[in-house]
């Protein structure tokens, strides 16, 4: 990887969109840490640390940070990324879309682009009002009124705004995805505090050991008991923080070699004579990528799941002892309840986008037309129901993968008592797919710089 980035770093034009990249990616860091007013923030990182393993913990790592921070970027990247699922999937289902899409050229392209800019702006400002109302809930407001409502929704709203036309930018003249990039430079920004926060732990083991810290000593600091409680329970011997970092070093190693996984279907041309020219006759194969849904269905199964407590935590926690507390307790992003049923929507969302991404009658009719056909199988039915077998197989292990690297981060977080933790799996799959697809696109426009020399 490195190599590749020294080698693009030489050529004067890569190195213009390298530079360019990495000014968007500044001018986003820059944004997130551009407060806006009315908002105490030392609250709300409470509220937040309180709330890290409902969907605000979700979207507070794709944001970096800034979610809990009440940045202009709070927001960050994710209305455009949940436009553009709700565009995808209308695609599949509304024929004007569809028709739009795959014969409307560049036209229509651009055309659900724009919707897809519409209806980023709508979530922004679903979003926006969401977040103004959870903060007016708790109290977390510095000043209440028509005035201050006004300027932090508008505020949210042309941030992600700003950060959606951030992304186009890099598509254009930069390097890779815009949107995976403003992710990964998001995510990756997290690393120092989740470092700090595995040193503080261990710290906190050390002075549990010597005696220095109790539960007593830290309510006589002003810590509530539940939350002195809290920092007791996530005290972390050094080999168990060992153990944390071998294990992500090792879940790095697994989803990189997930990533470039594939089966290969043998494809055979058959020979066909246009004039005096003989065409076809070659060998050919027919890729389909393990994980050719990528985070998507952790993303969507973590929203659904994790649905009913971030509703509570609006409506508001109820008081221990009760019946509604121990419901509450039963369905918690941290019970078994919610880890089965988080498992079983991460299978259930693979299939769901495998099918719409990858159509077996599509793919058998554009063989057929083409004269190739998969040896000891006939063109037509036959093809299909044997690529259907294939994909179901291809996404059963490719959904049993996205469990395992979902879950791990999640059980890891229930032992060790820190809910920053249970992220983490989404977290990983994102920055090593992008940081993998980043390299990917630089030797692609090597490679073809090399061609165009050779030929020029």
């Amino acid at each position: 990887m490195i190599g590749t980035i020294r080698k693009a770093w030489d050529i004067p034009e890569l190195r213009r969109k390298i530079v360019f990249t990495l000014l968007i990616l500044l001018i986003f860091r820059i944004g997130n840490a551009i407060a806006v007013p009315y908002i105490d923030r030392e609250l709300l990182r409470d509220q937040m640390q309180a709330m890290g393993t409902t969907y605000f913990g979700l979207l507070n790592a794709m944001s970096g940070g800034a979610f809990q921070m009440a940045t202009v970027f709070a927001l960050s990247i994710q209305p455009y990324i949940n436009s553009s699922i709700i565009i995808q999937l209308l695609t599949v289902a509304i024929p004007a879309l569809e028709r739009m899409s795959k014969d409307g050229g560049e036209e229509g392209r651009k055309k659900i682009q724009a919707i897809t800019r519409y209806a980023t702006i709508a979530i922004a400002v679903l979003q926006a009002v969401g977040y103004y109302f959870m903060m007016k809930r708790y109290g977390i407001l510095q000043q209440e009124g028509i005035w201050p409502a006004l300027v932090i929704i508008v505020t949210l709203i042309a941030g992600s705004s700003f950060v959606m036309w951030m992304g186009e930018q890099v598509n254009e003249f930069g390097i890779g995805n815009g949107i995976s990039m403003i992710l990964f430079a998001g995510i990756l920004s997290r690393v120092p505090s989740m470092i700090t926060g595995l040193w503080e732990s261990v710290r906190y083991w050390f002075n549990i050991r010597s005696g220095d810290m109790t539960v007593e000593s830290l309510q006589s600091a002003g810590y509530t008991s539940e939350r002195a409680q809290q920092v007791m329970d996530s005290a972390i011997p050094p080999w168990g923080a060992l153990l944390l970092v071998l294990g992500m070093l090792a879940l790095i190693m697994f989803i990189v070699f997930i990533n470039d996984a594939e089966r290969r279907i043998p494809v055979q041309y058959a020979k066909r004579q246009v004039g005096r020219r003989m065409y076809g006759g070659q060998s050919s194969n027919l890729p389909m990528k393990v994980g050719m849904a990528g985070v998507l269905p952790i993303i969507f199964a973590q929203s659904i799941a994790s649905l009913p407590i971030t509703v509570w935590s609006f409506i508001g926690v109820p008081q221990q002892g009760t019946v509604w507390y121990s419901v509450y307790k039963a369905i918690d992003t941290q019970s078994v309840a919610y880890m089965i049923a988080y498992f079983i929507m991460i299978i259930g969302f693979s299939y769901f986008y495998a099918t719409i991404q990858f159509n077996p009658v599509e793919i058998a009719n554009n063989l057929k037309k083409q004269g190739g056909f998969i040896p000891g199988f006939r063109p037509g039915k036959p093809t299909i129901e044997f690529i259907k077998r294939v994909l179901n197989r291809i996404t059963f292990f490719g959904a049993i993968y996205l469990g395992i690297v979902a879950l791990c981060p999640l059980i890891v977080g229930k032992v060790v008592q820190n809910s920053s933790v249970s992220i983490g799996g989404t977290s990983v799959i994102i920055v090593v797919g992008v940081a993998l697809e980043t390299v990917k696109a630089l030797e692609s426009q090597m490679l073809m710089r090399q061609y165009k020399g050779f030929l020029g």
